[in-house]
Parts: structure tokens; C-alpha cells; sequence
């Protein structure tokens, strides 16, 4: 992760937004007397916000036992019905 500061961001802005999408690797913008924020592609957004989701609720507690399920060998094979 790399951190700049917002002069360097302004002054660059097309860099850094390159470097976000062509690394894949987010950027915190250090900013002088205010909250520092972060850079990040849409893809990497729209992970996070699926994964948080899936995360929370009902969701959490499937995924949690599918998972408690694999580990205690409680599962099972289908075959796949082909067309």
C-alpha cells in the first residue's frame, strides 16, 4: 500500500489513479488537518461491498457452517446433469 499526500495527488492525478487499476494496489492520501482517505478501484469497492455482504446476517451463519461442514467431512458429491 502505498501513501502520498494529497499535494502529490492532485499534482499527479492521473499516476496514481493508473497506478490503483495497473497494480491493483490501493493508495492512502495523507491530507494536512483532515481525515486521510483511501484510493481504490472499483473492482476492489465492489469486493469488498459483496463480501461484506455475504458476511453479514443469514449469510454469515450458511457460509460459517458450510465451512464447519467441509472441515468435519460432513459433505457430499453430485454428479452434474448434462443437457
Amino acid at each position: 500500500m502505498k501513501v502520498i499526500n494529497y499535494t502529490d495527488l492532485r499534482l499527479n492525478l492521473k499516476k496514481w489513479m493508473d497506478s490503483v487499476i495497473d497494480d491493483m494496489e490501493e493508495i492512502i492520501v495523507k491530507r494536512k488537518d483532515n481525515k486521510d482517505l483511501v484510493l481504490i478501484s472499483l473492482d476492489e469497492y465492489n469486493s469488498l461491498k459483496e463480501t461484506n455482504y455475504l458476511l453479514s446476517g443469514k449469510n454469515r451463519e450458511i457460509l460459517l457452517k458450510a465451512v464447519e461442514d467441509v472441515k468435519n467431512k460432513k459433505t457430499f458429491q453430485k454428479e452434474l446433469i448434462e443437457e
